[in-house]
């Protein structure tokens, strides 16, 4: 099969790309002295994660359920669910222990941590849990110097059929960053506020064996782990148009694009259109706080090799792509209607989302060499 015999829009990975791109991290996780648990909310795909797991311990972190359940029909079994556990899921993760995985769940929670201890006596269940702090993104998480961090960890330990492991943490805020200089300064925060927390845990005499970290800016950019027992990070096996944005990768380490047709030319207004739009793109705009506004993502041309001259989707609807060109001036003659062309997505997460699985080439190339299917939903 080639790219010119598939319908668009698709998603297209580079494995040549991919490859490159896990080497990296785990080079890097390797050189801080921690262990790599991959984040597979990004890929969601067996294939992927076990090159993301090769020459580590094969634990895998997942965003969902549903995700944990696919894994491990596909062979692993050391999952950390990092999303604060809602006490109705735990029958979930019962059936996946009962079937041999070992899932950890999080919780920032009192309540839920006793809740927690009751599900097991209810289900006859025995439940990893982790504390999940706050070290400055302010989504989720106690704050790393409250004592909410005790008595969640006391509250833990005392429950029949619960395990305290440790303090799990995400510095989003390395997303907001421009310039390596801020990404490494928010690494060691992320760092510094999750081994406080653990040392308070200790110090109370409570269990505390995990220490973990990550975000795919902080993996990258991180100067020191100390302290650390593993890093989590995630679309860093794809990259995206973002990352490029803000320090972490470069445009040609992208590895996932959409491969999309040119359907109409509207000199008048200076834009093409194309078959991909917020459907197929994602309507993720993360860019926009970027040093550099792309729209919903650049446009390349059909191997994957030239960005054209600065073409990209400038608005979205649901099927359509409007493309347009920072100069001004659109290679129409380039871009004939029929002729197929590639997104580099804005975030690929959410890009990826959309499909129920990748077309795998090699490089800049038109050959198809594989397809590897995706888990969706929850």
């Amino acid at each position: 099969m080639r790219l010119a015999d598939l319908d668009t829009p698709t998603l297209i990975l580079d494995r040549r790309r991919l490859q490159a791109n896990i080497a990296r991290i785990s080079a890097r996780a390797h050189a801080l002295g921690v262990e790599l648990r991959p984040h597979m909310k990004t890929a969601k795909c067996a294939e992927v994660a076990r090159l993301a797991t090769e020459g580590h311990s094969g634990g895998i972190t997942v965003s969902t359920l549903k995700e944990a359940e696919y894994f491990s029909e596909h062979g692993f079994n050391d999952i950390t669910y990092a999303v604060g556990i809602a006490p109705a899921k735990l029958a979930r993760v019962a059936a996946l222990q009962a079937r041999g995985a070992r899932v950890s769940v999080i919780t920032d929670n009192v309540k839920v941590a006793r809740e927690i201890g009751a599900r097991a006596r209810a289900l006859d269940a025995r439940f990893e849990v982790m504390i999940e702090v706050d070290t400055g993104d302010g989504r989720a998480g106690v704050g790393f110097e409250s004592d909410e961090v005790t008595a969640i960890g006391q509250a833990l330990h005392e429950a029949p059929g619960v395990a305290l492991r440790g303090i799990l943490t995400h510095a989003g805020q390395t997303y907001g960053c421009q310039g390596v200089d801020g990404i490494a300064a928010v690494a060691e925060a992320e760092r510094a506020g999750a081994v406080h927390a653990a040392e308070r845990l200790r110090t109370a005499g409570l269990p505390c064996q995990v220490v973990s970290v990550g975000s795919t800016p902080a993996a990258t950019h991180a100067r020191n782990l100390e302290g650390v027992s593993e890093l989590r990070a995630g679309v860093y096996v794809f990259q995206d148009v973002f990352q490029a944005e803000i320090g972490s990768c470069a445009l040609s380490d992208i590895a996932v694009s959409v491969l999309a047709t040119v359907t109409g030319h509207h000199p008048e207004r200076g834009e093409i259109v194309i078959d991909a739009g917020g459907l197929a793109l994602s309507k993720d705009r993360s860019t926009a706080s970027a040093p550099r506004d792309v729209g919903y993502g650049l446009v390349v041309d059909s191997g994957c090799g030239d960005t054209l001259p600065e073409m990209h989707v400038a608005r979205v609807s649901q099927e359509h792509g409007i493309v347009k060109a920072a100069s001004g001036a659109l290679p129409f003659d380039r871009l004939k209607p029929g002729t197929r062309v590639r997104i580099l997505p804005n975030h690929a997460c959410f890009t990826a989302a959309a499909y129920d699985g990748y077309h795998v080439v090699d490089g800049a190339t038109d050959d198809v060499i594989d397809t590897w299917a995706r888990v969706n939903g929850w």
